[in-house]
């Protein structure tokens, strides 16, 4: 038997039983029929002719929840355009006053706004040669006063300052074309005066040897680039960096070919010459004084000879030459202390040699 609660009836006004057709009565316009309530299991609804009995454990919410009213609504990011940088103009020069030097801002997020004096040189279209200075002078002269002194000691005191010669001559050659790190190319060329060295030792100093290596690390360098995955002109600029290299490296031996005289007057002339080159003067009087001082240096160690005064002075020109390369292009203190420091020597290496042989 049905159950049928509220006194017999069927809950509200205008229920009708189960399964009676709803009639619109005449006339009215049309409505739609009321929803019947839903009942909870156990008040004593009849579920059987219940039918939305499939919707009464359904709960649909309407208003408002802590979600919608806690949290406040999420605005569609509007997209952000940086102010554009205003860069201002420079001031109106008046006639007959010298323009202003340009100023250089600090470092932006865009870019560094300094440049290197080479590059400010490069841009205006003037030659970007930045001397290395007194410091790298001094170890300069350092250095040749020890090739002077090892070579009045002997050949193997005389090898030792030619070994770190070599060494930073091949890695200041790196950093002077901007090549860094370089390990690869540093390490062959540096190899490469190691050999020549081993090999004039066995063969009594004798100076075949070195264009001997020179050859064969040239053989060298080009297999290992033509290995490399580098693009074309990469792989070209690195050869050349390195068979470059080498060669300085490997000619620097001159000194250990060379006879002893002519290692001390050479090297002492070169030392001489640059430190009067790094001295506060014009650059064309300060070459003609230290080419000066570096015949007067080599005739005093010589023996007050006149050949001794000669030879320094080529050894002098020649150094003169490798400064002057280390002071070009993109020079840094790296590149000072490295081949400002080791070219006038290294430079110098072959013409001792080869005057000594002339003047001996």
């Amino acid at each position: 038997m049905t159950n049928q609660p509220y006194g017999g009836g069927y809950g509200y006004e205008g229920q009708l039983p189960p399964g009676t057709p709803y009639q619109q009565p005449p006339g009215t316009p049309y409505q739609q029929p009321r929803s019947q309530p839903q009942a909870w299991p156990g008040q004593g609804y009849d579920h059987a002719y219940d039918p939305y009995a499939d919707q009464q454990h359904t709960q649909q919410w309407q208003g408002q929840t802590w979600e919608t009213q806690m949290q406040p609504p999420v605005a569609a990011a509007a997209p952000v355009t940086p102010d554009p940088v205003q860069v201002p103009e420079p001031a109106p020069v008046a006639a007959g006053e010298p323009e202003p030097e340009p100023e250089y801002g600090p470092a932006t997020l865009a870019g560094n706004a300094r440049i290197t004096d080479a590059q400010r040189a490069r841009a205006e279209g003037r030659s970007p040669v930045i001397e290395p200075g007194m410091q790298p002078a001094l170890l300069t002269a350092v250095l040749g006063l020890l090739l002077a002194g090892g070579a009045a000691l002997g050949t193997y005191a005389l090898l030792v300052p030619l070994v770190v010669l070599q060494g930073v001559t091949a890695a200041g050659w790196f950093r002077l074309n901007g090549m860094w790190p370089a390990r690869q190319g540093i390490a062959l060329g540096f190899l490469g005066a190691l050999v020549a060295d081993a090999a004039m030792l066995v063969s009594d100093r004798s100076p075949g040897v070195i264009l001997g290596t020179l050859g064969v690390w040239v053989l060298l360098s080009l297999v290992l680039q033509l290995r490399s995955h580098a693009d074309p002109d990469e792989r070209m600029y690195g050869l050349m960096a390195t068979v470059v290299a080498a060669a300085l490296a490997i000619a620097a031996g001159g000194y250990l070919a060379a006879d002893a005289d002519a290692v001390v007057v050479g090297a002492v002339a070169v030392a001489a010459a640059m430190v009067v080159r790094a001295l506060p003067v014009a650059t064309a009087a300060s070459v003609v004084i230290a080419l000066a001082v570096a015949g007067g240096a080599g005739y005093a160690v010589g023996g007050m000879s006149t050949d001794a005064a000669l030879m320094g002075v080529g050894a002098a020109v020649c150094a003169l030459i490798g400064h002057r390369v280390a002071s070009y292009d993109y020079p840094s203190r790296f590149v000072h202390f490295t081949a400002g420091i080791a070219l006038p020597l290294a430079a110098a290496g072959p013409v001792v040699y080869t005057l000594g042989r002339v003047f001996g």
